[in-house]
């Protein structure tokens, strides 16, 4: 297997938070998204649609969808398993998994990539050039900080989304969470229990 990756980028870290606590170690390559390498022929040559991370597999097998890479590692590697250990567990991990791509990494997307000048014509990943469309970044905002505060409700006395352990849904939800950052957001004031959970996740990962 091979991992092309950029550490530093949401979609990556989600992957690296994965594989750091349960202790996966591949052969990598960096391929440095602030000098637009994703998009240079070389690596295009080996995914076309430019974004990382990208998991080359031993079949020759090209993935590049993180949550489809997490899961296809899970199965080789089980130990300390962040995808659920049953049925009903695996189905909760995807279905958190599904809500905070769409609700909080899609909305941060629409914050980023419809002001930054860096993302002119590149309003949305992959190889197509997208216009940016400026009123998408308050709408991001307020998809951001609803879901959170839903979550925050949601959560109630778990000490994680999906129950008493540990799961990729909270390493996605903590990077969110902090890749906000980005744009100036954060957990908003009064989700008390989603920035205890925060908190929690942060010790459970070091």
């Amino acid at each position: 297997m091979h991992l092309y990756t950029y550490d530093s980028a949401p979609n990556p870290r989600r992957l690296g938070l994965f594989l750091a606590f349960k202790g996966i170690e591949l052969p990598t390559t960096q391929i440095d998204m602030r000098a637009n390498a994703h998009r240079d022929a070389e690596f295009l040559d080996v995914n076309p649609l430019g974004t990382l991370p990208a998991l080359l597999t031993d079949e020759g097998v090209l993935l590049t969808e993180v949550i489809a890479i997490c899961a296809y590692l899970e199965e080789l590697y089980p130990t300390k398993p962040l995808m659920g250990s049953t049925p009903l567990e695996r189905a909760l991990v995807i279905s958190w998994d599904h809500r905070i791509f769409v609700s909080i990494f899609e909305a941060f997307a629409e914050m980023l990539r419809n002001r930054s000048p860096a993302f002119e014509n590149r309003a949305l990943p992959g190889p197509l050039d997208v216009e940016q469309i400026p009123a998408l970044e308050e709408r991001g905002r307020k998809r951001f900080r609803g879901s959170l505060e839903l979550f925050n409700q949601e959560l109630g006395d778990k000490p994680f989304l999906c129950g008493d352990a540990i799961t990729f849904a909270d390493i996605d939800l903590l990077v969110g969470v902090e890749t906000a950052r980005w744009v100036k957001e954060s957990i908003p004031e009064g989700c008390d229990k989603l920035t205890a959970w925060a908190e929690r996740c942060r010790a459970a990962l070091s």
